[in-house]
């Protein structure tokens, strides 16, 4: 549901203008539920008879090694899902589209995410699509194949498989369609479905660490900053500046030790004559 700022009785019908955008959202959410209960068994039923005729309709395709997507699966399809090495299953039907149980996911070592999404012109939400893509991850650092579906493996699980390769394979909204195209070819994504890889995209594109580095950041040793005073306006470090000491206040580390170890050559008579003398601020260094 789209919720906007309503404004005030004393706005001059604002308010009015506003509850009638809220009603009509949740009328039209409304009507996609109810058309989406009534075309799921004839539509389920018409892609079982496709897949039946068409070997090029498969009920499912992978993706890559670890990353399956497709359609709803039945209850006979959970051991051939194991034999594939499925660790993990994400079901982004809601309750009456699911047609498989949690428990028989359990009874064969299959972990179930259940991610419920509205068919036809709904998206995950930000916080459901981290989830998922962080579950294909981690089931696929274990060696382990995830199998995403929904309805009939175009839109809603599309979804997810593009935003997991877009944080993942480092692809592009496009480029991931385009590829997922390539394994799939019927995957179809509604205009909010889309709009939520996009937004995901620029998610991955922002600092994701506060503690991060600008790329341009010069690593500065306690030593580098030997012969230098800081100073800032007040207590705000960004505005902080270096200014050099004067060589006679402090002396350079190194620099006073190799004026050392000429020193002590010039007195053990391992040195010709030196024209300089140490400053006595560098001696008192020794």
């Amino acid at each position: 549901m789209k919720i906007e700022e309503l404004g005030s009785e004393e706005g001059g019908g604002g308010g009015d203008e506003g509850e009638k955008k809220i009603v009509t959202d949740d009328a039209k959410r409304v009507l996609v539920w109810a058309g989406a209960r009534i075309l799921f068994y004839p539509t389920l039923l018409y892609n079982v008879f496709r897949s039946k005729i068409q070997t090029e309709f498969r009920w499912w395709d992978e993706i890559d090694q670890h990353l399956l997507l497709g359609a709803v699966p039945f209850p006979k399809d959970v051991p051939r899902l194991k034999q594939l090495g499925v660790g993990g299953v994400i079901t982004l039907n809601e309750p009456y589209e699911t047609l498989v149980s949690s428990s028989l996911y359990d009874d064969h070592g299959i972990e179930h995410l259940v991610i419920p999404t509205r068919d036809y012109l709904f998206a995950p939400s930000s916080v459901d699509i981290n989830r998922a893509v962080d579950f294909i991850h981690k089931n696929s650092s274990c060696g382990q194949t995830t199998y995403v579906h929904c309805k009939a493996g175009r839109g809603r699980s599309t979804t997810i498989v593009l935003c997991y390769l877009v944080k993942y394979k480092n692809m592009t909204p496009a480029a991931g369609l385009e590829y997922v195209r390539s394994r799939r070819p019927r995957v179809l994504l509604a205009p909010s479905q889309w709009k939520a890889v996009q937004k995901y995209s620029k998610s991955q594109l922002s600092p994701t660490s506060s503690c991060s580095a600008p790329a341009d950041a010069v690593l500065i040793t306690k030593a580098d900053l030997e012969g230098y005073v800081c100073s800032s306006d007040g207590n705000n470090n960004s505005g902080m500046e270096l200014a050099l000491v004067p060589n006679a206040t402090k002396a350079m580390p190194m620099i006073a030790r190799l004026s050392c170890l000429f020193m002590y050559l010039k007195d053990s008579g391992s040195l010709g004559p030196i024209s300089w003398r140490l400053p006595a601020a560098e001696a008192h260094a020794c």
